[in-house]
């Protein structure tokens, strides 16, 4: 059995290798390029009204009827999902496999995924349906069905399925343990077996079944009280770190931009870094996947730009800021290696045990727990509405025992296996979504004409008062 199962895993190891390679790279980086300069750079030109939006009260055309959340609540719900154990443990893989040079991709990947993100959040609200009980809901099913018609539907059943497995909680689950076996047990003199991770994935049932369990309204009110306090922590225990080591700031950023564009070891080793950074970034911001229509979807809004506008926001948080304040500590301390077993949480709890002897690996597992417990009540959501989609409202609630029995699973799981299944998952859930956006967006684009000209209008008549 035990032979069986690792064939069975280097498999799927070998399978995610070649799917999210180079293709994954043209999907999600070529795919974003495109939407970058087809919407004339939205995500650089229009930083500005992003912002504006955000701060915007919601006005009158954001209804009950229209969704379940507000656009600040899907915003953060979606960046709960998103700033978790991909831009730790995801960022320290990246660095352990393919060195400092990633970094500076997963930078490119956050520049195009916050376009990509913007026709996600847009197409959100343009094309919203609603499911067998009635209530209105949104993601790229409904996008597909709706908005490039009923013919389409087997791309949406695709999508679902894929994002029965896309959206467990694999990683945050497995890393979460790995944290507290590092910190906690393994120092204590307690060995690191099945059972006790097993009883580890128990424990965090509990916790994340007392959120989840609660619906769209408690996940969203949870996340909206962690997300800016955990990326606020983060920001400080990082910020004490680079004044600590100020003198080796300037040889990092150099050594980030050195080895991305670095021909000395061959093409096929450039090639390599750009795809690695790539793919960790595109589990870390999932932009173009389609996690976030989804949770944009519940959104009472009713102004597809303004939507867009807002999700955007959401890369450059996630890809942008949090990997790097990750990044910079690991390679401070030099903690990476591409010897040996895949590592990710591992390197990072190392990397503040040694530049903050005594307290770093503690305050880190703090914030890792936040991390982790964000994304897990997040994703609940994300799976619900595929199973929603697909057997109807009435059985969507079964979804969450099947999630929390995931968490278990996956606390026992060798973090390669889960590494590989989770990229593969994204990589389809991204093909159908990409194809989506991409066909879809000159009706975003005609939106977004009307949308800045009565902008400038109304800023117009505003400058004559």
């Amino acid at each position: 059995m035990s032979g069986f199962y690792e064939r069975f895993s280097q498999w799927v190891i070998d399978f995610s290798d070649m799917v999210c390679g180079l293709p994954e790279f043209l999907l999600l980086i070529g795919g974003g390029l495109f939407l970058f300069f087809y919407s004339r750079g939205v995500s650089l030109r229009r930083l500005p009204w992003a912002m504006r939006a955000l701060r915007q009260k919601p006005g009158g055309d954001d209804t009950k009827e229209s969704g379940q959340i507000s656009s600040v609540q899907a915003l953060l719900s979606a960046i709960a999902a998103t700033v978790g154990m991909g831009n730790i443990a995801g960022v320290a893989i990246a660095l352990w496999v393919g060195g400092p040079g990633v970094v500076f991709w997963m930078w490119v990947s956050a520049l195009v995924g916050m376009s990509t993100k913007f026709f996600e959040g847009a197409l959100s609200i343009m094309y919203k349906g609603r499911d067998t009980a009635g209530e209105v809901q949104g993601g790229p099913m409904y996008i597909i069905t709706h908005g490039l018609g009923p013919k389409w539907r087997p791309l949406a059943v695709a999508f679902s399925i894929f994002g029965l497995v896309g959206t467990l909680c694999f990683m945050q689950a497995n890393q979460l343990v790995e944290s507290i076996t590092t910190v906690f047990t393994t120092p204590m003199g307690i060995a690191n077996t099945v059972w006790l991770r097993f009883g580890m994935g128990v424990a965090l049932v509990v916790v994340v079944g007392a959120v989840i369990l609660g619906g769209i309204k408690r996940i969203a009110k949870w996340a909206s009280a962690l997300v800016p306090i955990m990326v606020a922590l983060y920001f400080m225990l990082v910020l004490v770190v680079m004044v600590m080591h100020y003198k080796e700031l300037p040889g990092v950023f150099v050594t980030i931009f050195r080895e991305a564009f670095s021909f000395e070891a061959g093409l096929g080793a450039f090639t390599f870094i750009a795809l690695t950074g790539a793919r960790r970034a595109a589990m870390v911001n999932e932009a173009g996947v389609g996690t976030a229509s989804m949770m944009h979807g519940a959104s009472k809004n009713t102004d597809p730009i303004r939507e867009g506008l807002i999700a955007m926001i959401a890369p450059a948080i996630d890809s942008g800021l949090v990997c790097t304040l990750t990044a910079i500590p690991i390679l401070i301390a030099g903690n990476y290696s591409g010897q040996g077993d895949v590592k990710g949480l591992y390197v990072a709890l190392n990397t503040y045990g040694d530049l903050l002897p005594g307290i770093g690996q503690y305050l880190l597992m703090i914030i890792v727990f936040c991390f982790a417990m964000s994304t897990m009540f997040s994703y609940s959501y994300y799976g619900q509405k595929c199973t929603n989609f697909l057997f109807g409202a009435h059985r969507a609630k079964y979804y969450n025992y099947y999630y929390l029995a995931m968490i278990v699973v996956a606390a026992v799981m060798p973090l390669k296996t889960i590494v590989s299944i989770m990229d593969l998952a994204f990589a389809f859930m991204a093909l159908c979504t990409m194809f989506t956006l991409i066909a879809l967006s000159p009706r975003v684009k005609a939106l977004m004409r009307d949308y800045f000209k009565k902008d400038h209008t109304a800023a117009a008549q505003a400058a004559n008062e």
